[in-house]
This record gives structure tokens, sequence and C-alpha cells, in this order.
């Protein structure tokens, strides 16, 4: 049987990682895996996060299945707080929630859920969009289209573009995949005037919005980066959302997520969750505990709530004054080309603007380490390396 196998290509992202800890360079930088690093290049562990472990450590008394959609209360939090305690379609009653295996496992539930409501919908996404998104929606029976969002020559959305393609080519049924915030990969979002016009077009024509939440808190903050999402949930009647815990608590091994599906009415809810617990418990059964364990502990206790929201605050500056450093360290080079739309973008990430060859020579000639299409994140630089790589990107412009 295994005769038929071929190899699978490597994912250039987590290849990118193997050639970079093998090089020998001293002077290498990271700036391609999407994970927040400090000053020091290390992914710790948020404080908040170590004490509510502590308290996990001295309280908790079993281990026993969580059942398929995880813990009731992570999931009521997590409700609250990627839609806002006060949300219509919470005190409604209008939604179904489940803990995930990450975000990545809240996308594949909820592409399974979509096919069984309509087997082989099609799935509008942005050009371009995460790079995970068209395999975990094709291996759930979708079929993936495309519709422009980002203007490498404007190096902002396209959103005369976007909003053309969903008003001429989609059709009812539909659905159209968005970023809340932060968008991976190119750190250009859509503003509340655009997400209204969106959401707009989406209710008129009939669609289904998916909403991928993954970087919440990263942008603007917890509510301003969730605002649009909001205002897209009081605007049509069904929507569904996929948020990952990964980045904004730092629980990226722990694969920490959540599935949201609102419905029109309550009743239609309460089959939703029949539903995607059935599907939950054909595939991985239930969710892993403890990094929902983790958030939850934080989220309802005021004090490591505040600590943590601290905590964020302080990486999501760090990344905003990372975005103008490299503008005006590119600047200080004599570099004429203008970057400063990467002051202006959100999140972690943003496209370099150059070409394959440039960044061939970035990596292979001063081990600066980025992604084909020149996206890189801006976690992986500090005070330490980041006039090393304005100089190498005018080396190579």
């Amino acid at each position: 049987m295994f005769e038929s196998l071929r190899a699978v290509p490597a994912d250039p992202i987590l290849n990118l990682s193997i050639l970079y800890r093998q090089d020998t360079n001293p002077n290498k930088v990271d700036l391609g895996v999407g994970v927040y690093k400090d000053e020091a290049g290390h992914t710790a562990i948020m404080e908040a996060v170590s004490r509510a472990q502590e308290l996990i450590l001295v309280e908790e008394d079993t281990k026993a299945y969580v059942g398929m959609a995880g813990s009731k209360r992570y999931c009521d939090l997590l409700a609250q707080t990627t839609l806002g305690a006060d949300h219509t379609v919470l005190t409604n009653n209008r939604f179904a929630v489940a803990q995930t295996p990450g975000g990545s496992g809240a996308l594949r539930v909820l592409a399974e859920f979509i096919n069984v409501a309509k087997p082989g919908a099609t799935v509008w996404a942005g050009n371009p969009t995460w790079a995970n998104h068209s395999p975990i929606m094709q291996s759930a029976g979708l079929e993936i289209k495309q519709y422009p969002y980002y203007d490498k020559d404007t190096k902002a959305v396209d959103f005369d573009g976007m909003l053309a393609t969903l008003k001429a080519e989609t059709k009812a049924g539909d659905v159209v995949l968005l970023h809340a915030c932060c968008h991976n990969p190119s750190g250009a979002d859509l503003s509340l005037e655009q997400w209204q016009a969106t959401a707009d077009v989406i209710k008129a024509k009939g669609l289904l919005p998916y909403v991928d939440i993954a970087y919440q808190g990263l942008g603007e903050g917890m509510d301003e980066d969730a605002a649009g999402l909001r205002l897209m949930a009081k605007t049509v009647p069904e929507m569904v959302i996929a948020s990952s815990c990964s980045k904004n608590f730092g629980l990226y091994r722990e694969r920490t997520g959540t599935a949201i599906i609102i419905s029109a009415t309550e009743a239609q809810a309460h089959l939703a969750q029949s539903q995607m617990n059935g599907l939950i418990r054909a595939n991985y059964s239930m969710p892993p505990s403890h990094g929902a364990l983790v958030v939850e502990t934080i989220l309802a206790d005021p004090k490591l709530k505040q600590m943590w929201r601290d905590e964020l605050k302080t990486m999501r500056k760090r990344i905003k004054h990372l975005r103008s450093q490299l503008v005006d360290a590119i600047k200080a080079e004599g570099v004429e080309q203008d970057f400063s739309f990467i002051e202006r973008q959100h999140g972690m990430f943003s496209f370099l603007g150059i070409n394959a060859a440039q960044v061939d020579q970035l990596v292979n000639e001063h081990s600066v380490y980025l992604v084909g299409s020149s996206r890189i994140n801006l976690a992986g630089l500090n005070q330490r390396n980041i006039a090393y790589v304005a100089k190498a990107i005018a080396a190579v412009l």
C-alpha cells in the first residue's frame, strides 16, 4: 500500500528554521517563523502564565476527560473575550463554541462544519493569506478561490479590488475568509469603515464570513483588534470564528484555540453545537486541557488578567517601536526607497517588497532569514541586530 507514497514538499517557513540553526554566521538573524521573541531573542513564558501554572499545580485534582467541546468556563470566557461580554450574539444565546487544539484545530473543525452544512462549499481567501489556510480548507473538502487583498504597489489593502470581486464573482452560500487583525503575511488590516462595507456586501449576497483572529491584542489592543469582527457579527445572521491563544498568551506548544459558530437563532445554535461536537468526536475526540486551563485561570482572576494585559501591552508597544526603528535604520543607510509603510501596518508581519533574488541574497550572503515572499517577522528584530538587518537590506536593493 505504501509503495505509491510520494514525499510532501517541506514547509518553506519551517525549513528556514532548519537552515538558520545550521548557519554558523554569528550575525545570523531569524525573521521567518512567526513567533514573538523578546529583546534577548527568546520566546519567554509570560509571567501571568507562570503564575497560573503554579496555581494549577496546587489546585488541579483530576486528569479526567474534559469533553468534546472542552472546558465550559474556558469557552464562555473566550467567547466574551472575542466578541465582547455584552455582544448581542452572546446575550441572545445565538452561538456555539468549542475549545480546540490551537487556532489550526479551530480552522479545521469549522471547515468540516461548513462541509456538513454545504458539501464542497467555495471559500474565498484573500491573496495573499496565511499559507496553511488553503491546505486546511481543501483537506476538509472545501474549494478555494481568491479575491485580491494586498496591493504590492501601494503596500496597503486593495479594497476596491477585494470588494469588486466579492460583489461580482461570489454566489449565495459561498464563504469569505477574513483576518480580524494583524494580517499574516502582509500586516495590512481593514479599517472599520471597510469592515462595514464588507459586512454589507456579505449580508446582501448571502455569504458566510469566516474570521480568523490569531493575533488579538498584538495590533492596537484587545478590543480594538476585535472591533471589525464584532461589527461583522452585529451585521450578519451567521458567521464562524477561529481564534488562537498561541500568540497573545504565548502558548504556542500548548495548542489552545477556540471555534465559535454564530447562528440566526438560539435553536440553530444548539443544532450547530451538536454538529460541532460530533465532528470533534470523530476527529480527536476532545481537546488537550492544560493550555485552556491556563487561559481560563488568567481570565477568571482580575489580578492575573491585568498582569497578562500589561505584558501584552508591552509586547505590542515593542513591535510598534521595532517597526519605526527598522524604517529609520534603513533610511540611515542612505536608502531612497520608501519603507514607511512598515510603520503603518499592524502586528508582527510585513512584506519588505523586494524580489526573490534579493531575498536569496539576504539569506545566502547576509544570513538574514525570511520567507521567499519577503515577509518578515518584526518580532525577530532587537537592538543588537536591527542595524545589521538594515545594512543587509540596503546592500541587496
